[in-house]
């Protein structure tokens, strides 16, 4: 199907781009990887009367640590994040990004698009919000941050106003003995999740649990911050009994509905399954493992 017609502008500024979306009105849309947007309005279920594509502003498009964080632009593309120094240093990040539709779509999706589209079913919402990113937005009143938990509203809707762009991710640096995973289950390679699961965690000199974030993917209305496995986690030795309690806890943190994809006890089951699984990668990882 063809899109319905639209105006287009290609700002060479941040600045500019502001600026046209003030002037534009709500209904302007940003473009920059277009791997969620183009589909949605060749099948008319998005039609803006104009769309600001930011791909030629210069210098948004970076992955690099700067300051305590790893900086990810606007204009970082899924397949820059398959580098060593990312599967070394952040391997949850690597885990999210393979299995991220298939290297086309990783060469064009952007990582801030994938938060910003708000979708339940991307991968990266639930590996953010485990890693406690922070987001860099700006729009006509300057710049502000917002952390990762607040960003997601509801539905397909964030925090993110009308006039704003999602400028970069910011990732907290590694400390040592920290470490993560991403576990999701597909129908089909490159598919949305049934559900997944991302973890990080931060271990003491003696194998305890000093810190863990965990994201759950498709299983509620918004990307899910599991808190009571976060809670439940911290302090305690990553064994076996603790690490099965925390996938009760998260099986019964999630909130999933019956779709195409299974019914909601089958979603549930696998978030029990992969926070066991990630867990436990994760904490061969942080102790130096694989």
């Amino acid at each position: 199907m063809i899109p319905r017609s639209f105006e287009y502008f290609a700002p060479r500024a941040l600045a500019e781009a502001v600026s046209l979306l003030v002037e534009l009105g709500p209904e302007a849309k940003i473009l920059s990887g277009g791997q969620s947007l183009i589909p949605m309005m060749k099948l008319r279920l998005a039609s803006p009367p104009s769309i600001v594509d930011i791909n030629r502003i210069p210098d948004l498009n970076y992955v690099a640590e700067a300051d305590g964080a790893l900086r990810i632009g606007a204009l970082a593309r899924e397949s820059d994040l398959e580098t060593p120094s990312i599967k070394s240093r952040y391997p949850l990040l690597s885990d999210t990004t393979a299995v991220i539709g298939d290297p086309l779509v990783r060469n064009q999706a952007t990582v801030c698009g994938n938060l910003a589209h708000g979708d339940p079913a991307n991968d990266h919402p639930a590996t953010m919000l485990a890693l406690g990113a922070a987001l860099v937005i700006v729009g006509p009143r300057g710049e502000r941050e917002v952390p990762i938990e607040s960003f997601f509203t509801g539905l397909f809707t964030t925090d993110l106003q009308p006039d704003e762009i999602l400028k970069e991710i910011r990732v907290p640096a590694p400390s040592p003995l920290t470490a993560g995973a991403y576990m999701k289950v597909e129908r089909k390679v490159g598919d949305y999740a049934a559900a997944g699961v991302a973890v990080q965690i931060t271990l003491d000199g003696a194998g305890v649990c000093k810190r863990a974030g965990v994201g759950l993917t498709n299983v509620s209305f918004t990307p899910l911050k599991a808190k009571k496995v976060e809670s439940f986690l911290a302090g305690k030795p990553l064994d076996e009994a603790t690490i099965k309690q925390a996938s009760e806890i998260a099986a019964g943190e999630s909130q999933p509905v019956d779709d195409i994809r299974g019914s909601a006890d089958y979603k549930r089951d696998l978030v029990r399954v992969l926070t066991v699984r990630a867990l436990k990668r994760a904490f061969e990882r942080a102790k130096g493992g694989a």
